[in-house]
């Protein structure tokens, strides 16, 4: 039996689905820091439930649904990491969210690539970025392995003037 043949076939991520508190306070934020615009909505016994919102530039589709008890939930969690081309483009991301005013943990160096942690939406939720482009590669079959990020990213970043 070829396992491989057995696997389906997938291209990417659809789209990404949030639970939020208030729907156009959560719309507004994505506009805002990172440019997402509406492209769908949904309405539900007369009540708009859920958007879908698109980036201009590329990316996944980022849905969010009226859901406050959901939302409190999954405060603080990292649900995802949005792709972002190489360490220039990620140093120029945290450089737009500085000149908004918006706190996050600046770019760390991760596993493989570079990565942006820490920045909240209005319910919590953590919204990290990470590049494509790696600075470290791995063999086939490797599995890497990472102790503590946050201490290796403090280790690596450079000390504030």
């Amino acid at each position: 039996m070829n396992v491989e043949a057995d696997i389906p076939g997938f291209v990417g991520v659809h789209h990404l689905k949030l639970p939020v508190r208030d729907l156009a306070r959560s719309e507004a934020w994505y506009g805002r820091t990172l440019g997402y615009r509406r492209v769908a909505e949904f309405v539900e016994r007369g009540v708009l439930i859920e958007v879908v919102l698109s980036h201009p530039a590329g990316g996944p589709d980022l849905a969010l649904r009226l859901d406050p008890g959901r939302a409190e939930a999954a405060a603080g969690f990292d649900y995802f990491a949005i792709a972002v081309p190489d360490s220039a483009a990620i140093e120029a991301l945290a450089a737009r969210l500085e000149a908004l005013g918006e706190p996050h943990g600046g770019v760390w160096r991760g596993l493989r690539g570079w990565l942006l942690p820490l920045l909240h939406d209005p319910d919590g939720h953590e919204v990290r970025f990470y590049t494509i482009e790696e600075h470290t590669s791995r063999a086939p079959g490797e599995v890497m392995r990472m102790v503590d990020p946050q201490e290796d990213a403090e280790q690596v970043r450079p000390a504030a003037p």
